[in-house]
């Protein structure tokens, strides 16, 4: 491939074009750009150039051009200043040393950023956490009695309530009326309400009918029938057929 007359034979060790290799020039003589000696670098490059004279230089039109422009640089730096020509030999010298500044700090931030960990080469990241899956199973564990009380509760929330009212003896107030209306006149004096109660009133019934009777004598009072009598508040009540 070396015999092929297409190809550049030049070794620039990764350069990519004159002012390349003016920067690393420059670096050869380990001083601040600023302050970089043009004249110093253009011979660098000339010399440069003629080692490199048995190589195949007609494919490399740029570093001959830029040797021709520092030749020209050179011979305007040491020959007296023209006033008439524009831009001044100092002027191109100081364009030159922006020029090499500006690509020694872009070749600097590359360098820096290609230097960096990369990631999935020097750097990793964490692996996103997959979680747990938690599968539940019921498992009933009950008895014949928890099976029996839960019914129970189940069913006493949706049962509707009734009210069951006992068969028991009672006196009517229609039979209260009656007895004592009869009573009260067969007697002359005074008597408690107690003697107006049927002979076999006894627990529960005793009860129903003396509030019966009760009420039967406050009805039959109203209507003028009888009087009543109490000498204080929860003495005994005193009935008494009117005259």
């Amino acid at each position: 491939m070396a015999d092929d007359p297409e190809i550049l034979t030049i070794d620039i060790d990764g350069w990519e074009g004159p002012l390349d290799l003016l920067l690393a020039l420059a670096r050869t003589q380990k001083v601040d750009l600023r302050e970089l000696s043009i004249l110093a670098l253009v011979d660098q490059y000339l010399y440069f150039i003629e080692e490199a004279k048995a190589l195949k230089l007609e494919l490399a039109a740029d570093y001959l051009v830029m040797a021709a422009w520092l030749a020209y640089l050179k011979s305007a730096l040491l020959l007296p200043r023209d006033p008439e020509v524009e831009p001044s030999p100092e002027e191109l010298a100081l364009r030159l040393q922006l020029r090499l500044e500006r690509l020694g700090a872009m070749r600097e931030a590359g360098a820096r950023l290609i230097a960096r960990d990369r990631l999935g080469r020097d750097v990793f990241p964490r692996g996103a956490p997959e979680g747990l899956r938690t599968v539940r199973h019921a498992i009933w564990q009950a008895e014949i009695y928890d099976l029996i009380a839960a019914y129970g509760r189940v069913s006493a929330r949706t049962r509707p309530v009734l009210h069951i009212v006992a068969n028991r003896p009672v006196m009517t107030l229609e039979a209260a009326i009656e007895r004592v209306s009869r009573l009260v006149q067969e007697r002359i004096d005074w008597a408690a309400i107690e003697a107006f109660l049927p002979p076999e009133a006894m627990g529960m019934f005793r009860k129903s009918a003396l509030a019966s009777s009760f009420v039967a004598a406050l009805e039959l009072a109203r209507q003028g029938k009888l009087e009543l009598r109490q000498m204080s508040p929860f003495a005994p009540l005193y009935l008494k057929a009117t005259a």
